[in-house]
Parts: structure tokens; C-alpha cells; sequence
């Protein structure tokens, strides 16, 4: 399990054989089912996740009831809702398994102790979460840029496996849709 982590760790920093050991002694392997909110709004996240495999999706509800998504990721890669984790703050947000999930996670105490014995993890660190922020500013430009088909096709070329193994209704939400307009748009590519 430990395997896709130090592989990924090692394509972009050079670790020590050290401080990889390091990291296998502080990421914990766990597994989670389908549909299981494994972080809940109104707390503190506890855990910074590396997807192994599986679907994970950062949602929230909305004054109305909906449950609106705001990430959805695939493996590999890490996930949490990243500034409250770091901050160690309330967080709006659930973090849920949309199918089972094999993954590797670390409280923020180690990871803070990992930044604090590794200049290379420091650095990845800090990578991963100057990612994430990137990730939101290009998402938000997305939403107010491109129309809702533009943004369907967008997920279809860029995450095609997202398309195959989320249900239509995260999708929609994710896209700034309802389920029938994501539906419709579907329909007109198909024909």
C-alpha cells in the first residue's frame, strides 16, 4: 500500500531512504466503504488522505438541504479539506468516500513533525498545498468562464475515469448543474 505514496513522493523530491521510513511510520493504511463521511462538517479534520485507490468528494450543504460538491478526486493524490486542516478550524465541509477507498492518512501532528525532521517534506509539503490552491483559482475562473457543456467537456478529456466511477448527480453538482441538465448535455453529446 505504502508503495504508490513513496512513489509519488520520490517522481518530484529526492527522499532519503530515512525520511521515507519516516513517512511509512507516520501515514496509516485504513479502508473505507462506500458513502462513508469520513471527515464531518462542524469539526476539525483530523487527517491530511493520500488516495491509494478509490473516489473521494468534498462537499457541503447549502441553506436549502442540497448537497453541493466542490472537489471530487481520484487516485493518486492527497485530499482533505486543506485550510481547515491546516489551520486546524471548523470546517464546513464533509469528506466523503464515493466507493470504497483504500487509503494512507496522517494527523496533523505528524505531519507537522514530519515538516519539522525533513527539509524534502517541507518542500513537498508545501507543493501539495500551493497545488490545491491553484487547483481552486483555476476551478473558480472554470465556473464563471465556461458554460456548463464546456465545463462537462473539460472533465470528460482532462478526468475521463471521474466521469466513468462518480455518480451523475456529484458530477452535476460539482459542475454547477442539476442531475437533468448534466443529463441533457450528455444526451446531445452521445447524438
Amino acid at each position: 500500500m505504502y508503495d504508490k505514496l513513496l512513489q509519488f513522493l520520490c517522481s518530484c523530491h529526492n527522499f532519503s531512504q530515512k525520511e521515507l521510513e519516516l513517512v511509512q511510520k507516520y501515514f496509516e493504511p485504513v479502508v473505507f466503504s462506500k458513502n462513508n463521511i469520513i471527515e464531518e462538517e462542524g469539526k476539525v479534520p483530523q487527517y491530511l488522505y493520500y488516495i491509494i485507490s478509490g473516489y473521494l468528494r468534498l462537499f457541503y450543504t447549502d441553506q436549502n438541504g442540497n448537497e453541493i460538491t466542490t472537489h471530487i478526486n481520484c487516485p493518486p493524490g492527497f485530499f482533505t479539506s486543506y485550510s481547515e486542516f491546516i489551520n486546524e478550524t471548523i470546517s464546513e465541509n464533509n469528506v466523503e468516500c464515493i466507493t470504497n477507498c483504500e487509503l494512507l492518512r496522517i494527523s496533523k501532528q505528524n505531519l507537522d513533525y514530519l515538516i519539522s525532521e525533513s527539509q524534502t517534506m517541507k518542500d513537498f509539503s508545501i507543493s501539495v498545498f500551493q497545488q490545491s490552491i491553484m487547483y481552486n483559482e483555476n476551478r473558480s475562473k472554470e465556473l464563471s468562464v465556461l458554460n456548463a457543456e464546456q465545463r462537462y467537456l473539460k472533465l470528460m478529456r482532462d478526468y475521463p475515469e471521474v466521469i466513468q466511477n462518480v455518480p451523475i448527480q456529484h458530477i452535476a453538482s460539482f459542475l454547477g448543474m442539476k442531475p437533468e441538465s448534466l443529463s441533457r448535455i450528455r444526451k446531445k453529446i452521445i447524438n
